[in-house]
């Protein structure tokens, strides 16, 4: 542990949460990151997770915990939920179709905020559901900048390639046609914070027959745009 406070304890739990800022991890790997003892670090990551600091994943690995998300939201009206109220409105009205935001979270998703269609058909995302990370266009922006490894893992299973995340990369904004929920298409851009880093996902959602079976060539200057801004409101001093 290269910085430390003093304080053992909370350096040795700061170095387990900033462990699994790059992605879960077993036990094993705690110890390998942290170089702590196995039963420290065991007791330190089920303390943790009674704190709902650390959760587990679906492979019972250790993953950052959702009372994060709650604290961070909490901080200064959390910039990026403040600013996305008004961005998601604006992309609603100019697109004529749902938009959403969503964070990543462990090995899903969180709608954090929405601006629903006023009328007709739609596609309803309510704010606080967790989706997967295996489908959607969201899914794929969130995963498309990962690192290698956990690019890699997160492509098990999932709907699409890394030849489609390639192409994300390439063209800054994903879509998806009938993944997460048959009839239902969308397209999605990356929100980056102050280092460069993809920090959430704007989308908007809608049925196939409006969207038709190419979304992106429609509405991804829109989303890309409405991601731009969000990402100047994080980076504001």
């Amino acid at each position: 542990m290269e910085n430390t406070s003093g304080v053992g304890v909370l350096d040795k739990v700061t170095s387990i949460l900033g462990t699994l800022e790059a992605g879960p991890t077993t036990l094993a790997g705690l110890v390998a990151a942290t170089g702590l003892a196995r039963p420290t670090a065991h007791r330190l990551a089920v303390a943790l997770e009674q704190h709902r600091l650390v959760a587990r994943d679906l492979q019972g690995r250790f993953a950052l915990g959702p009372r994060l998300t709650e604290l961070s939201a909490a901080v200064g009206e959390d910039r990026l939920l403040s600013a996305a109220g008004p961005v998601l409105a604006h992309l609603r009205d100019l697109t004529g179709e749902s938009a959403q935001l969503y964070r990543r979270q462990g090995e899903v998703r969180i709608c954090v905020a929405a601006a629903e269609r006023l009328s007709g058909l739609r596609d309803t995302v309510p704010v606080g559901i967790a989706l997967p990370m295996k489908v959607g266009s969201a899914a794929q922006i969130l995963l498309a900048w990962e690192e290698p490894e956990r690019l890699h893992r997160g492509l098990q299973g999932a709907r699409f390639t890394a030849t489609a995340l390639s192409g994300v990369r390439r063209r800054g904004w994903a879509q998806s046609i009938g993944e997460r929920e048959a009839g239902v298409a969308s397209v999605s851009a990356p929100v980056r914070g102050p280092a460069g880093r993809v920090v959430a996902a704007v989308s908007v959602s809608g049925p196939i027959e409006r969207l038709t079976r190419h979304p992106g060539a429609r509405l991804s200057q829109a989303v890309v745009e409405a991601a731009g801004r969000l990402g100047e409101a994080l980076r504001q001093p």
